[in-house]
């Protein structure tokens, strides 16, 4: 089986709650094969039970290990995008309230396709990635979003910090999780794409978007 990020060759890694997790050999990946992946209405009907209150001053904490750092390096006026924003675009309020207008983009909840059309200064993905079934093209499609020069805010528990082993890990019993990263993924990420990174604490990586190697070369 290959990996869906890097397209390296995985090997079977762990079944927990009924789905097998493989890890790739070269970007550290693990991910649950498409067999398994959960149908759009079981998919959404899990989100649908998010309660992302912009009046729960715990959540805007937690979304402020990425808000935070990534407000800090713009520039006035930026704007921005929240990719996989949610039924509550929370994040996309504070950076809009701050300054720096910020449009939500979700495929169940604001499915604007419009907005893919156009560029970016920052985009902002807070506990999304781990749901993508095709990480590598949602990654591209980050690229294609932000200008040169622009940045690329992602957070995720990533599974080399988890305080749990993995097949105990809460993380991996979400059936809408199907990519778990872990630190080297993003360092797989910065080399293939020539991009700068900067790691914070608690699964949050910023890229910027100085990217100069070929997209078309599987083999790096």
């Amino acid at each position: 089986m290959d990996c869906p990020l890097c397209n390296a060759p995985a090997d079977f890694f762990v079944r927990t709650s009924l789905r097998d997790w493989h890890q790739c050999s070269r970007c550290a990946l693990r991910f649950v094969p498409a067999a398994q992946h959960p149908p759009a209405g079981i998919e959404k009907a899990r989100y649908d039970l998010h309660r992302n209150d912009p009046a729960d001053s715990g959540y805007v904490a937690y979304l402020s290990r990425l808000f935070l750092p990534l407000r800090e390096r713009l520039m006035p006026g930026a704007r921005g995008l929240d990719y996989g924003s949610g039924p509550a675009p929370v994040l996309a309020r504070l950076f809009t309230d701050a300054g720096f207008p910020c449009e939500p983009y979700d495929v169940f909840y604001a499915p604007e396709t419009g907005r893919l059309a156009s560029q970016y200064d920052f985009l902002a993905c807070s506990e999304a990635i781990e749901h993508f079934f095709h990480p590598r093209e949602e990654f591209e499609r980050f690229l294609k979003l932000v200008r040169p020069g622009g940045w690329i805010g992602i957070m995720t528990q990533l599974y080399d910090e988890a305080a749990q082993p993995f097949d105990q890990w809460h993380y991996t019993r979400d059936v809408t999780h199907v990519c778990i990263f872990a630190r080297a993924t993003f360092q797989w990420l910065e080399k293939r794409y020539g991009l700068s990174a900067e790691y914070h604490p608690r699964g949050v990586v910023l890229f910027r978007n100085t990217q100069t190697a070929s997209r078309g070369n599987d083999n790096t």
